[in-house]
């Protein structure tokens, strides 16, 4: 049974830092995985933050500079630390998975990801 399970998530002050961690087990072993963030707001839909790729990573424009993931994706857990962060990244963060891909493959649409953890909420106040 395949699991991603997020942790980190929390309550901070406009400025603050947060670091998200996500542990994936279960996976198919037929492949190594790109592991990436996910955030959603009530009303929107999943919107892509971060990912790592082996040794690419790609940002939304939003949280470049802010915003660094890190992880291994030979044992599937991966990072995120979230710095000076603003009310506008208050959402619940979803942490995914999936094989390693390739420069076709459309990382930012949530519907492209395989697997899913049930998510960590982030608020941050003004």
């Amino acid at each position: 049974q395949v699991q991603l399970v997020e942790s980190g998530g929390g309550l901070v002050q406009a400025g603050g830092s947060l670091r998200l961690s996500c542990a994936a087990s279960g996976l198919p072993s037929d492949y190594y995985y790109a592991l990436g963030w996910f955030r959603q707001t009530p009303g929107k839909e999943r919107e892509f933050v971060a990912v790592q790729n082996w040794n690419d990573r790609y940002y939304v424009d939003s949280v470049k500079g802010r915003f660094t993931i890190s992880g291994d994706n030979v044992k599937s857990s991966v990072f995120l630390q979230m710095n000076s962060l603003q009310p506008e990244d208050t959402a619940i963060y979803y942490c995914a998975a999936t094989p390693l891909f390739t420069s076709s493959f459309n990382y930012r649409r949530a519907t492209s990801w395989d697997y899913w953890g049930q998510g960590t909420r982030v608020t941050v106040s003004s």
